[in-house]
């Protein structure tokens, strides 16, 4: 049975990055940094409540109903879910500067532009 990839870190928080894909086939393995899906980052509970929620066809009386709880619990787990996902208040993508960042450090890192050291102070903004 397939586990689902970690999304966040269980001992920081923080998002997780694969970094080898494998195919059980072939044998094909491919190494790099990939980042997961914004939905990887959403706990069980998130995942379950957004499941509900697009079964109910968004609409919130239906998912009140199902899930037993009231119009401002509702509201409050989309808005959990939402900021889970980087969502702004008009459904866009709220950028991670951070996370960019560190992903570029890592592929110059990677393709062998920057030292060990040089990738540690960046990533600690000593640079």
């Amino acid at each position: 049975m397939a586990r689902e990839a970690l999304g966040k870190c269980p001992i920081c928080g923080q998002d997780t990055q694969v970094t080898t894909i494998y195919c059980n086939d072939c044998g094909t393995k491919i190494e790099g940094h990939f980042s997961l899906c914004r939905f990887c980052r959403l706990t069980e509970e998130q995942k379950q409540f957004i499941e509900t929620f697009v079964m109910c066809r968004g609409n919130i009386k239906e998912v009140e109903k199902r899930l037993g709880i009231s119009y401002p619990t509702v509201r409050n787990r989309l808005e959990d879910a939402a900021n889970a996902l980087s969502l702004d208040q008009y459904g866009g993508f709220v950028e991670d500067e951070m996370s960019e960042r560190r992903t570029e450090i890592l592929d110059q890192l990677d393709n062998g532009a920057i030292s060990v050291e040089d990738a540690l102070n960046m990533l600690n903004n000593k640079n």
